[in-house]
C-alpha cells in the first residue's frame, strides 16, 4: 500500500494490433485443430466398435455411426474388400488420417499467411551472426 505522501505511479500497457492479430489467428487455428481431431476420434471410435463386434442396436453405437457416416469425406465405398470390418477400417481410417492432415495443413497455411514471422511456430530458424 502506498503511503499518504508517496505518489501513485500507474503503468498502462497497450497491446498492439500485431498481438491482437496473433491471438485471433491462434484461436482460429486451435478451433480448427479441435474440430479436425474430434472428427478423427469419432471415426477411430467407430472403427473400434465395428472391428470389436459391438452391438449395432445399441444407442451409443448408433450415435457414433451416425456421426461417422457424415464425416467420412465421401470415402465410404473407396475400398471394397470382402470383409465389412476391413472395409470400415480402410475407408474410415483413411478419412480420419485425412481429417488430421487437413487440420495440420489448414493451420499451417493460416499461420504462414496471417502471422508475422516472430509469432509463427519455428521448427528451424537459422541465425547468421557477423
Amino acid at each position: 500500500m502506498p503511503r499518504v505522501n508517496e505518489p501513485v505511479v500507474e503503468e498502462v500497457v497497450e497491446r498492439d494490433d500485431t498481438y491482437r492479430r496473433a491471438r485471433t489467428v491462434h484461436i482460429i487455428c486451435a478451433v480448427i485443430d479441435v474440430v479436425c481431431w474430434a472428427f478423427a476420434i469419432v471415426l477411430f471410435v467407430h472403427i473400434f466398435l465395428v472391428v470389436a463386434d459391438a452391438n449395432a442396436a445399441n444407442g451409443f453405437f448408433q450415435f457414433v455411426a451416425g456421426w461417422a457416416s457424415g464425416i467420412t469425406l465421401g470415402l465410404d465405398g473407396l475400398f471394397t474388400p470382402d470383409s465389412p470390418k476391413v472395409a470400415v477400417l480402410f475407408n474410415e481410417g483413411l478419412a480420419a488420417v485425412l481429417w488430421l492432415a487437413i487440420g495440420a495443413l489448414l493451420t499451417n497455411l493460416i499461420a504462414r499467411l496471417a502471422l508475422p514471422v516472430e509469432h509463427r511456430r519455428a521448427w528451424y530458424r537459422r541465425t547468421v551472426r557477423p
